[in-house]
């Protein structure tokens, strides 16, 4: 089964001023599509808890999967991304690019996200928005992919080219 860990990103959370909605929608969608949710944690917007939380859920839990949530936008607290691309090893552009692809049908304000996404080890880690509705429609969008791709990353299966 593949394993996820949560992160939520707010200060507010964090402190317990900000109920976090995000974080449950992703959990329960997880769980729903078939994965086994480990861990789900509020941290602040502080690149170094960031990145610390992401090494250890990969090289020491092991995790296969971590999703961020919130911490992407324009505001000068907003670091998910940074604390991302400075743990991970290869970069998956295509799965951030997807989903703004398809936020922007949705809301040109999708072209302002700055979500990253890339690959610790034998861990993918991707960021997705703060909101609950862009995670759910985001989520929505890139699970069909994401268990292939975990499942080629981790080793446990191998067919790519199949055309059907």
């Amino acid at each position: 089964m593949i394993t996820v860990g949560i992160i939520t990103v707010s200060d507010k959370g964090s402190v317990g001023e900000r109920v976090d909605l995000s974080g449950e929608v992703i959990r329960d969608m997880m769980i729903d599509a078939g994965y086994d949710v480990k861990e789900k944690i509020i941290l602040p917007d502080e690149v170094d808890q960031l990145k610390k939380q992401m090494i250890t859920w990969s090289d020491e839990n092991k995790y296969h999967l971590i999703l961020t949530t919130g911490g992407t936008g324009f505001s000068p607290r907003d670091f998910t991304p940074e604390a991302t691309k400075a743990v991970i090893d290869r970069d998956v552009p295509g799965i951030p690019e997807a989903m703004r692809a398809h936020s922007l049908t949705i809301t040109k304000k999708a072209m302002l996200s700055r979500s990253a996404a890339g690959i610790r080890k034998q861990t993918l880690i991707i960021n997705l928005p703060g909101s609950p509705k862009a995670v759910k429609e985001n989520l929505e969008y890139i699970l069909p992919a994401l268990k292939h791709g975990i499942e080629i990353m981790i080793g446990s299966t191998g067919e790519c080219g199949n055309s059907k």
